[in-house]
């Protein structure tokens, strides 16, 4: 059966709903920016393009056994689906000339479209490896440090606007100043970002994306580096985690970059525990001859 597309989101979701329902974990991305897409519209993430969407089933009566979220000109976003969809979906993009600037997913499904690019004749190269993390019992740090966590408000938005830059800086996503600006004003008028607070200055940030499917992520977290280690990051993290149970959460998630240890063992000390790795990688097209 051939991969359906299609930039209407309310489709997406009413066809594939059950498939991202039953595996709301690895799922997690596709759930939420699908949600934020629906509320804020096609371009939410910014670009000219729409967002994309896609449904794969193994044969005409079958269920829906894959999918994916493309919000252009960033990555495409893969939910778990067999290596012969992974492949079917790169042939799919290419067949109607869909241009991709690379992919993110559990890592089986992300190779298995990478072997598919490379034999139609593009490139690609690893951008990170990631693990996702499932909160059991939440610990906080101990001792505690100093300060207390509070959610950030309106006057915060030109502080939080330069954090976010400078997270996206130090992931390797960087992009226009505006559109910074734009997820700190919708990320603070949401009041889905926590601040930890020192003696009334702001010391470091957690958000956490809509609940969607009873999960949600805790992201980005941000220290500025002079101002690293002394638990604030650990800090803010439980404050989001606390404020997203509170909220009705009943799986509370996160990703870590794997390169860096010094933070997988932070959260995994902070009660989360392993769930799966996902691999992010980039594409290049083939030469024109």
């Amino acid at each position: 059966m051939a991969w359906q597309l299609t930039h209407d989101v309310d489709t997406f979701r009413a066809t594939a709903g059950d498939y991202l329902a039953a595996d709301p974990l690895r799922n997690t991305l596709l759930l939420t920016v699908s949600e934020l897409i629906r509320l804020q519209g096609p371009h939410a993430f910014g670009g000219d393009l729409p967002a994309r969407f896609g449904w794969w089933r193994p044969d005409r009566d079958g269920a829906v056994g894959g999918a994916f979220v493309h919000t252009p000109p960033n990555r495409a976003l893969l939910g778990p689906m067999p290596d012969r969809a992974a492949r079917a979906l790169v042939r799919t993009w290419r067949s109607g000339r869909v241009s991709v600037t690379g992919v993110g997913g559990g890592t089986r499904a992300v190779r298995c479209a990478a072997e598919e690019w490379a034999a139609t004749g593009g490139s690609w190269s690893v951008h990170q490896e990631q693990r996702l993390y499932h909160l059991g019992e939440l610990s906080w740090p101990r001792p505690q440090p100093d300060g207390a966590a509070r959610t950030a408000g309106a006057a915060d938005t030109p502080l939080v606007a330069s954090w976010f830059a400078d997270f996206a800086d130090a992931i390797g996503s960087a992009g226009p100043v505006h559109r910074a600006r734009s997820q700190a004003e919708q990320r603070v008028a949401s009041g889905r970002l926590v601040l930890w607070e020192v003696d009334g200055v702001a010391v470091s940030m957690a958000g956490f994306s809509p609940i969607v499917s009873g999960q949600a992520r805790v992201a980005p977290v941000h220290t500025p580096p002079d101002l690293r280690g002394h638990g604030y990051a650990g800090a803010a993290t439980c404050a989001a985690s606390e404020a997203l149970r509170a909220a009705g959460a009943t799986s509370v998630l996160l990703f870590t970059d794997l390169a860096n240890p010094t933070s997988n063992a932070l959260y995994q000390r902070l009660g989360y525990q392993p769930v799966d790795d996902s691999l992010v990688l980039d594409f290049t097209e083939p030469r024109t001859p």
